[in-house]
């Protein structure tokens, strides 16, 4: 319990603001993307600057408080919202600023993909992000940033070049490869485990328009469309991403659909996808020149606030025929119109980085699958969970022991933390040791 005068002295140094579930604002901002995430805080903080931040840190800890971190809250784990503790919310925190000649952003932790790329492509410029520009680029930092243009510059962790954080000590600190090295490395991929970053420096790429869309070719052609799609994929440039799905079409019928983003010669780009366009007869051929931002907000409609969601996840290196098979047949029986399917694309430079050179340990020319079930009324979550579910254990043959941190679901996911970071796991526990012994950040895909 907080006392009034502790809550008042803590409100009373804060630029921002704090809300109490009496709050007319708090139910309106404790949710988040997941509408099956119901948590309610005890308190809410909207913090105004990394000044707050620091003070929220040692208010909760002085408070005997639990904490979470807010950015944009479209993770489906709801772990950005507490239970009873203290939401340390960062939405507010937007400043963004572009330096085109360095071609370097400074962002706050408060900024979606969609407000990130409309700043910096104000100067023609871009980082991999997200595909889905509600999406916080904290937490997609965080745990590593698969985007369209990934295959040419990479995750986007791997373009942060410095980050400003607040560790469990209450201090902020500057993590970057010349200061306190160790917690960058940790930064670029842990999964938020080691402190509450408040803003992130990026190196830029000029990206100019780009051809984005998709085919959508009947279900009854997925078997031939997804194994010319896994061949297809294997030697795509890196200028080139194609993420397949088995998709509802918007009237609920079952599709297969392949998206694609070409950040190259808008000319070369035509005649490298001709073979994809041409596999089969499509439905529907969307594919066309586009800038930047047309493109990477073309994923909002599919993903809107306020329906339910549970996620399976897991790497995977090839569409065998027998998991085609798999997926096809869940596909066709899937309990809710709005599930679908998807097969991520991570390729090119994002592969060819070492292992070890970032907490994100899988680098390997590779699709996330994701069995994406999203319905709309509570008394439907049973045969929803269960479908996801049983996709998942069915695919277990066809998938690595390993998963994108940035994809793990609901609370049944916690034991496979090992599995997302991998052989970097052991390292990260020990900068996790070191920044904060006793896991005061702990909601979140933890490392203990």
């Amino acid at each position: 319990m907080v006392t009034p005068s502790a809550l008042q002295d803590f409100r009373a140094g804060l630029r921002g603001s704090v809300l109490t579930p009496t709050d007319p604002a708090y139910d309106e901002t404790r949710r988040i993307f997941n509408a099956m995430i119901d948590h309610r805080p005890a308190l809410i903080a909207r913090c105004a600057g990394a000044a707050d931040v620091i003070a929220c840190v040692q208010f909760a800890r002085a408070q005997g408080l639990q904490v979470s971190a807010r950015s944009g809250g479209h993770n489906p784990s709801g772990k950005s919202v507490i239970d009873g503790g203290l939401m340390i919310d960062l939405a507010p925190l937007k400043g963004c600023r572009v330096d085109p000649q360095r071609r370097t952003v400074r962002a706050e932790a408060g900024l979606t993909l969609g407000e990130f790329d409309r700043e910096c492509q104000a100067f023609g410029l871009a980082t991999t992000m997200g595909v889905v520009p509600g999406t916080g680029i904290a937490g997609l930092t965080l745990g590593g940033g698969i985007g369209w243009i990934c295959g040419k510059y990479r995750l986007a962790c791997d373009n942060l070049l410095s980050a400003d954080i607040v560790t469990a000590d209450g201090r902020l600190r500057t993590a970057r490869p010349d200061e306190n090295p160790d917690l960058f490395w940790a930064t670029r991929g842990g999964g938020g485990n080691v402190g509450i970053v408040t803003s992130f420096e990026y190196g830029l790429h000029e990206v100019g328009p780009v051809l984005g869309g998709g085919v959508v070719f009947p279900f009854a052609k997925a078997r031939r469309v997804l194994a010319f799609y896994d061949e297809f994929a294997r030697v795509c440039p890196d200028e080139l991403s194609v993420n397949a799905s088995l998709t509802p079409a918007e009237d609920g019928t079952p599709t297969v659909a392949v998206g694609v983003a070409w950040c190259g010669a808008l000319e070369v780009g035509e005649r490298m996808l001709k073979p994809l366009r041409t596999c089969e007869i499509p439905l529907a051929d969307t594919i066309r020149p586009m800038s930047y931002v047309e493109l990477q907000g073309s994923g909002e409609a599919a993903w809107p606030r306020g329906r339910r969601h549970y996620w399976k996840a897991g790497w995977q290196r090839r569409l065998e025929p027998a998991a085609i098979e798999v997926a096809i047949d869940f596909a066709a029986r899937r309990p809710s119109r709005y599930t679908k399917i998807s097969f991520q694309q991570m390729h090119g430079a994002a592969a060819r980085v070492a292992p070890t050179e970032t907490a994100f340990a899988h680098r390997h020319d590779q699709w996330d699958f994701l069995a994406l079930s999203q319905w709309e009324r509570p008394e439907d979550d049973g045969p929803n969970v269960r479908w996801a579910r049983e996709l998942f254990a069915a695919m277990q043959p066809y998938l690595a022991s390993a998963v994108y941190v940035n994809s793990l679901g609901g609370p049944d996911d916690g034991d496979r933390v090992r599995q997302a970071f991998g052989d970097n796991y052991e390292r990260l526990a020990a900068i996790k040791k070191a920044y904060d012994p006793d896991n005061f950040f702990r909601s979140n895909q933890n490392v203990t």
